[in-house]
């Protein structure tokens, strides 16, 4: 599975995780199945990752978010953002810039029209 592939998969599977407080394991398994994909690396490190360290995460885009707090974004913009902070964080052989491109292009597909210029602002602080 290609790289963009796995961050939108990681992006559905935090998205559920959000609504339905599933747990990380039954909303991979169910994201997997209805895209039809096996299970991928680069996909489990990211969500591990989130899982593990989601209150420094949320924390750290808390103190990033002018006249916001985490539990105001939309869910969309919310997991993008996590998920491109475990990859700058977290996962060493992604480099800061590409975390930061994927996660504008991404939103550029699943966000509203705002969401790239916002993800940019808000992962330019870090």
């Amino acid at each position: 599975m290609k790289r963009r592939k796995a961050r939108e998969l990681a992006l559905q599977t935090l998205f559920q995780m959000d609504l339905s407080e599933a747990n990380a394991s039954d909303a991979l398994e169910h994201v997997l199945e209805e895209a039809e994909e096996k299970q991928d690396a680069f996909l489990e490190a990211i969500v591990t990752n989130f899982v593990s360290h989601k209150e420094v995460i949320d924390e750290q885009l808390a103190s990033n978010i002018e006249s916001w707090t985490i539990d105001r974004l939309g869910n969309v913009d919310r997991n993008i953002l996590r998920i491109a902070l475990v990859e700058i964080s977290y996962l060493e052989d992604v480099p800061k810039s590409v975390a930061i491109n994927e996660a504008i292009e991404i939103a550029k597909v699943y966000g509203d029209d705002d969401s790239s210029k916002f993800i940019n602002a808000v992962l330019s602080k870090f």
